[in-house]
């Protein structure tokens, strides 16, 4: 097979397309706006490593590269929450032996880099895409060379949340787009090693410091350190906005995490330096238009309060794949069972990552959260066909995201009533688990 594929982005998402497309006997090239990751620091204080889980790890070991990603990944089978007073609780993501996996963004990418050259991928750096002509096929660069034209049999929109396909696609007619941001931003910190280069703190978690309204939260990383993130609105009265100087951002750490901050020698320089950067939530339909195809953040960038944004472009990435397997090659037709497929699981993934947020930054404290937790997991013992909770549901499961949503919102408005029982704190364990079930 002869036909041309240009992959917009060379990203995770756009790594692994271009793996898989280039395995089905595709001539691939790939573009992508930044340098060579593997030359050069691009990492900018922006999301230096990611929560891997079931849905992307499946996508990377129909690959092969089972091993050569557990070498980069440190298990994290629960969230360790620190309380103002420093105390800490864990509450494990599902059953033993289940975690999801903290990985460098920056150490993924450049593994599948190395795969998708080994699999005949030609990747070109430095070219940023000004624009694309769908109806053609043929996208437009900016390159060290200068103005470049590229003609192709498809392309893929692999290129983020402010997609250069997309912005085609939204210059014709009949194209719904959507974008929200959120009313915090974020901006990330460090935790370095002691100094006798150990973690400074559990690295077999996610580490979350619950407020209410903003939280801080910690994922380990290989060389020891942590990366820290602190989610905070923009404005308002506790907000970036109110923490104009040095002396503002110290009192506020230690105020709300006094913990943390002899963990941090570097605070207030990475405060200052590292960027205070908005939380996007995208919706777009249609994401095929002729032999064009939008994939990954460019058609349905999420909030990463699921940890699923990663893993939700990667199952993209599987199910083309397992459409190719199905139907042969690449067509109009294809791409639009794909879309058609997709596109109800990502909206589904949207609304779960908006609600994370709500649940991690305040409902992890709230002691009637925690035990209807207790309950779920009960359930889940007695009844492990019939009751999954939903972080299970999303994150080890196959389940599709929107299956997963239905049943979680049967199980919530169960659990609503069965938290409105009268003295159901000490008289849980006592419950009819059975009727409990045969609600659903």
């Amino acid at each position: 097979m002869s036909r041309k594929v240009t992959v917009l982005g060379a990203g995770l998402v756009g790594s692994l397309l271009s793996i898989f497309l280039a395995k089905r006997g595709y001539k691939v090239e790939a573009f992508e706006g930044r340098p060579d990751l593997r030359k050069s620091d691009i990492s900018a204080g922006r999301s230096i490593n990611l929560a891997l889980s079931h849905r992307g790890i499946k996508a990377l070991n129909a690959l092969g590269l089972n091993e050569e990603v557990k070498e980069r990944c440190i298990p994290m089978p629960g969230r360790m929450i620190h309380d103002l007073e420093g105390s800490l609780d864990f509450h494990p993501y599902g059953k033993e032996g289940q975690f999801i996996n903290s990985v460098s963004r920056g150490g993924l990418n450049e593994l599948l880099l190395d795969e998708a050259e080994k699999a005949g991928v030609t990747i070109h750096f430095n070219h940023k895409c000004n624009d694309v002509n769908y109806r053609t096929t043929e996208a437009h660069f900016h390159s060290p060379e200068g103005e470049k034209a590229v003609s192709s049999d498809f392309i893929f929109g692999a290129d983020g949340a402010f997609s250069a396909l997309r912005n085609s696609f939204m210059r014709g007619e009949r194209f719904n787009y959507e974008q929200h941001y959120i009313t915090a931003g974020y901006k990330e910190l460090h935790i370095p090693p002691t100094e006798n280069g150990e973690f400074a703190i559990d690295p077999n978690a996610l580490h979350i410091w619950p407020r209410g309204k903003f939280m801080l939260i910690a994922l380990p990383n290989l060389d020891k350190s942590f990366t820290v993130t602190l989610f905070l609105p923009f404005e308002g009265e506790t907000s970036f906005e109110s923490l104009p100087n040095d002396e503002a951002v110290l009192a506020f750490f230690n105020k709300e995490f006094a913990d943390a901050v002899p963990l941090m020698p570097e605070l207030l320089h990475d405060f200052n330096n590292n960027p205070t950067s908005g939380l996007v939530t995208v919706r777009c339909y249609p994401w095929t238009r002729g032999n064009c195809t939008l994939i990954g953040d460019a058609a349905h960038a999420i909030v990463p309060f699921y940890g699923q944004g990663m893993n939700a472009g990667f199952e993209d990435c599987h199910v083309l794949d397992q459409l190719l397997g199905e139907h042969g090659e690449l067509s109009t037709e294809l791409l639009k069972k794909y879309q058609e497929l997709r596109k109800p699981d990502a909206e589904a993934i949207a609304d779960l990552a908006l609600y994370n947020f709500i649940e991690m930054r305040d409902k992890v404290a709230d002691p009637k959260f925690i035990l209807q937790k207790k309950i779920e997991k009960r359930l889940n013992e007695l009844f492990p066909e019939q009751w999954l909770p939903l972080y299970p549901m999303v994150t080890f499961s196959d389940l599709r995201y929107s299956e997963a949503l239905e049943i979680g919102r049967k199980q919530q408005q169960i659990m609503n009533k069965v938290m409105e029982y009268p003295g159901i704190e000490v008289a849980w364990e006592n419950l009819d688990f059975e009727s409990i079930v045969n609600q659903l």
